[in-house]
């Protein structure tokens, strides 16, 4: 069963009690088949009906423009919530899981809510499928192609800022290109832009159609070129197959390991499928050195804290609290080069938030700790029921303690409850609390409130 924990803590964002039996009686062979098959189609999100017509805001008097402004606000704050629901909720983890990854490997940000939405949906619905369509259809999109400014990408003003991320952050990698190469690479991106309704546009008259030298080979090169050629270089499948193994497996890179995923990505033309069901059925995956030793991006421990306990927001505007207090709001990168992750996720801000979240979600900010009463501490306990009320109050969140409760399997020990919830080895502090503590509730939310439950 500890190889059944690790593969849903990684490949997707936690294992629920109600799922024990089930998966319990698999190999890691049929529950990576499982994993897969939940995860087979591509629910796309619709938050956003249409585009706000920006042409109209421009010439729109100041309250009309301040109307606009709280409209694309609250389609932000629209989108990030409902990604979030979907990753709390649905069955198909592996492919947000890995929608994740993409929406951090192209990170990007827009004010248009729309296009930010339309680049989510196409993540997510090649998140399993060929990296060069993906990062085909990636580099098309308004979204993109307005962040790293190709917009200003016309023949004899060339803007390189597209070119250069294209090679550093989503191919080849620094090292392996040259200022030239550069250079070159957006004269062949000239030309390509979108249009209203965000369809992609490649606009002829603005496109360089001189003789481009990249990568050592010269001819009339397009766009479509480029991306071709650079994933004709190994280094491309290197550069994906290493962040994807510090994402799903260790942050310290193994040279061997990384070396073999490279090569079944690239001979395999840039499938994805068959590189990650490689990784879930390794032996190396499942190696106690690879196992609760990556630290929960702030997205996966607070969607993995809603799948665990069916937590439901009344005031979703708390998600994005918790996201801004952790580090990591979707759809706002904090540059092109996304979230750095591993331990960059933790500071002693961060930490004390986190270990207060679990406590603050489930039971009005209280870690109630087991054990007879002395009646000293009567007015303390009613200091902190008031507490409590105050907390729920504010946060209106509502853990399912019924479904729960109702989900562990019957017999099950403290000790299996407790390594169910954390995918780490458990300590000999969390020896003690398992042992202290009688009611499973308050077991709960203090496992959840550890510095081993950041861990996955």
């Amino acid at each position: 069963m500890k190889n059944i924990r690790h593969l849903y803590a990684r490949a997707g964002f936690s294992l629920r009690f109600e799922d024990l039996d089930t998966l319990g009686k698999l190999s890691v062979k049929e529950a990576v088949a499982a994993v897969f098959r939940a995860s087979e189609n591509s629910d796309p999100t619709a938050i956003i009906a249409g585009n706000i017509n920006y042409k109209d805001f421009l010439l729109a008097n100041e309250g009309t423009k301040k109307m606009f402004l709280q409209e694309q606000r609250q389609q932000e704050k629209a989108l990030n919530i409902d990604w979030v629901n979907k990753m709390s909720s649905t069955d198909a983890q592996l492919r947000e899981k890995m929608t994740l990854f993409w929406h951090n490997h192209f990170a990007c940000r827009t004010q248009n809510a729309w296009y930010a939405q339309q680049l989510n949906n196409i993540q997510r619905s090649n998140a399993l499928g060929n990296f060069k369509t993906l990062l085909m259809e990636v580099s098309k999109t308004p979204a993109m192609l307005q962040f790293l400014n190709n917009q200003q990408n016309q023949k004899n003003h060339p803007n390189e800022n597209f070119a250069r991320e294209l090679m550093e952050l989503f191919t080849i990698g620094r090292g392996n290109y040259t200022e030239q190469d550069v250079k070159e690479s957006a004269r062949a991106f000239t030309g390509w832009s979108f249009k209203k309704d965000g369809s992609f546009a490649a606009r002829p008259l603005q496109h360089d159609v001189g003789q481009k030298t990249f990568l050592g080979k010269t001819g009339n090169f397009a766009g479509e070129d480029i991306i071709d050629m650079l994933l004709a270089k190994k280094e491309t499948a290197l550069f994906i197959c290493k962040k994807l193994y510090r994402y799903l497996v260790n942050d310290v890179p193994n040279n061997a390991h990384i070396g073999t995923m490279a090569d079944i990505f690239y001979n395999g033309n840039y499938e994805i499928k068959p590189l990650l069901q490689y990784i879930f059925t390794a032996d190396w995956f499942y190696t106690d050195n690879n196992m609760g030793n990556l630290i929960k991006a702030p997205v996966e421990f607070i969607v993995g804290l809603n799948r665990q306990f069916y937590i439901t927001y009344q005031n979703p505007d708390v998600v994005l609290q918790f996201e801004r207090a952790l580090g990591q709001v979707l759809f706002n990168p904090p540059n092109v080069a996304g979230w750095p992750g591993g331990k960059n996720w933790i500071d002693s801000s961060s930490l004390m938030y986190r270990l207060k979240i679990p406590s603050t979600v489930l039971n009005g900010g209280v870690i109630e700790f087991s054990g007879k009463v002395d009646p000293e501490d009567e007015a303390f306990i009613a200091t902190t029921r008031k507490q409590k009320e105050a907390v729920t109050t504010k946060i209106q969140a509502q853990a399912d303690w019924a479904k729960f409760m109702n989900s562990i399997p019957r017999g099950t020990g403290k000790a299996a409850i407790a390594q169910t919830l954390l995918t780490a080895p458990l300590s000999t502090g969390i020896t003690d609390i398992i042992n202290k503590t009688t009611d499973i509730k308050a077991l709960a939310i203090e496992l959840v409130s550890t510095p081993e439950y950041q861990l996955c």
